[in-house]
Protein backbone atom coordinates (compact mmCIF):
# COMPACT_ATOMS: atom_id res chain seq x y z
CA UNK A 1 0.00 0.00 0.00
CA UNK A 2 1.38 3.43 -0.88
CA UNK A 3 2.04 6.07 1.74
CA UNK A 4 -0.59 8.33 0.13
CA UNK A 5 -3.23 5.62 0.53
CA UNK A 6 -2.18 5.07 4.16
CA UNK A 7 -2.55 8.79 4.80
CA UNK A 8 -5.98 8.89 3.14
CA UNK A 9 -7.19 5.91 5.16
CA UNK A 10 -5.77 7.44 8.36
CA UNK A 11 -7.59 10.70 7.62
CA UNK A 12 -10.83 8.85 6.92
CA UNK A 13 -10.58 6.96 10.22
CA UNK A 14 -9.83 10.15 12.14
CA UNK A 15 -12.78 11.90 10.48
CA UNK A 16 -15.08 8.97 11.18
CA UNK A 17 -14.22 8.95 14.88
CA UNK A 18 -14.52 12.74 15.05
CA UNK A 19 -17.93 12.70 13.38
CA UNK A 20 -19.30 9.82 15.45
CA UNK A 21 -18.19 11.13 18.81
CA UNK A 22 -18.18 14.90 18.24
CA UNK A 23 -14.40 14.97 18.60
CA UNK A 24 -11.58 12.64 19.47
CA UNK A 25 -10.32 11.98 15.96
CA UNK A 26 -6.83 12.77 17.23
CA UNK A 27 -6.83 9.78 19.55
CA UNK A 28 -6.97 7.63 16.43
CA UNK A 29 -4.99 9.85 14.09
CA UNK A 30 -1.81 10.37 16.14
CA UNK A 31 -1.04 6.64 16.49
CA UNK A 32 -1.88 6.06 12.83
CA UNK A 33 0.37 8.90 11.67
CA UNK A 34 3.31 7.76 13.80
CA UNK A 35 3.13 4.00 13.51
CA UNK A 36 1.43 3.35 10.20
CA UNK A 37 2.48 6.38 8.15
CA UNK A 38 5.94 6.76 9.72
CA UNK A 39 5.65 10.46 10.62
CA UNK A 40 7.91 11.69 13.44
CA UNK A 41 5.92 12.09 16.66
CA UNK A 42 6.10 15.85 17.18
CA UNK A 43 5.16 16.38 13.53
CA UNK A 44 2.32 13.89 13.95
CA UNK A 45 0.90 15.83 16.91
CA UNK A 46 1.14 19.12 15.00
CA UNK A 47 -0.26 17.57 11.81
CA UNK A 48 -3.11 16.08 13.80
CA UNK A 49 -4.08 19.53 15.08
CA UNK A 50 -4.08 20.89 11.52
CA UNK A 51 -6.17 17.97 10.27
CA UNK A 52 -8.63 17.88 13.17
CA UNK A 53 -9.69 21.51 12.69
CA UNK A 54 -11.47 20.88 9.35
CA UNK A 55 -12.96 17.66 10.77
CA UNK A 56 -14.44 19.67 13.63
CA UNK A 57 -15.74 22.40 11.33
CA UNK A 58 -17.49 19.81 9.16
CA UNK A 59 -18.87 17.93 12.17
CA UNK A 60 -20.23 21.08 13.83
CA UNK A 61 -21.87 22.13 10.56
CA UNK A 62 -23.67 18.80 10.34
CA UNK A 63 -24.66 18.92 14.02
CA UNK A 64 -25.81 22.54 13.56
CA UNK A 65 -28.03 21.60 10.60
CA UNK A 66 -29.61 18.88 12.72
CA UNK A 67 -30.24 21.27 15.61
CA UNK A 68 -27.71 19.72 17.98
CA UNK A 69 -25.50 22.74 18.71
CA UNK A 70 -26.00 25.21 21.56
CA UNK A 71 -23.46 27.96 20.86
CA UNK A 72 -24.21 29.80 24.11
CA UNK A 73 -23.34 26.67 26.09
CA UNK A 74 -20.26 26.07 23.93
CA UNK A 75 -18.76 29.56 24.23
CA UNK A 76 -16.96 29.11 27.59
CA UNK A 77 -15.41 25.86 26.33
CA UNK A 78 -14.38 27.54 23.10
CA UNK A 79 -12.67 30.39 24.94
CA UNK A 80 -10.92 27.98 27.30
CA UNK A 81 -9.96 25.76 24.39
CA UNK A 82 -8.45 28.67 22.48
CA UNK A 83 -6.38 29.66 25.51
CA UNK A 84 -5.32 26.05 26.14
CA UNK A 85 -4.47 25.53 22.47
CA UNK A 86 -2.29 28.62 22.46
CA UNK A 87 -0.44 27.56 25.62
CA UNK A 88 -0.09 23.96 24.41
CA UNK A 89 1.22 25.06 21.02
CA UNK A 90 3.82 27.27 22.70
CA UNK A 91 4.90 24.50 25.10
CA UNK A 92 5.04 21.66 22.57
CA UNK A 93 8.50 22.61 21.32
CA UNK A 94 9.85 22.44 24.86
CA UNK A 95 8.34 19.10 25.86
CA UNK A 96 10.21 15.90 25.03
CA UNK A 97 8.56 13.22 22.89
CA UNK A 98 8.59 10.87 25.89
CA UNK A 99 6.54 13.33 27.96
CA UNK A 100 4.21 14.04 25.04
CA UNK A 101 3.50 10.30 24.83
CA UNK A 102 2.90 10.09 28.57
CA UNK A 103 0.57 13.08 28.60
CA UNK A 104 -1.33 11.78 25.56
CA UNK A 105 -1.63 8.32 27.14
CA UNK A 106 -2.82 9.83 30.42
CA UNK A 107 -5.61 11.72 28.63
CA UNK A 108 -6.62 8.59 26.72
CA UNK A 109 -6.64 6.55 29.92
CA UNK A 110 -8.62 9.22 31.78
CA UNK A 111 -11.18 9.41 28.95
CA UNK A 112 -11.50 5.64 28.76
CA UNK A 113 -12.07 5.28 32.50
CA UNK A 114 -14.63 8.12 32.48
CA UNK A 115 -16.57 6.45 29.66
CA UNK A 116 -16.58 3.11 31.45
CA UNK A 117 -17.81 4.58 34.73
Amino acid sequence: MTSDNKRRISGALGGLVNGLFGGGGGMVLVPLLTRWCGIEEKKAFATCVAVIFPFCVLSVAIYWLRGGVDLAAALPYLLGGLAGGWVGGRLMGRVSVVWLRRIFAAFLLYGGVRYLL
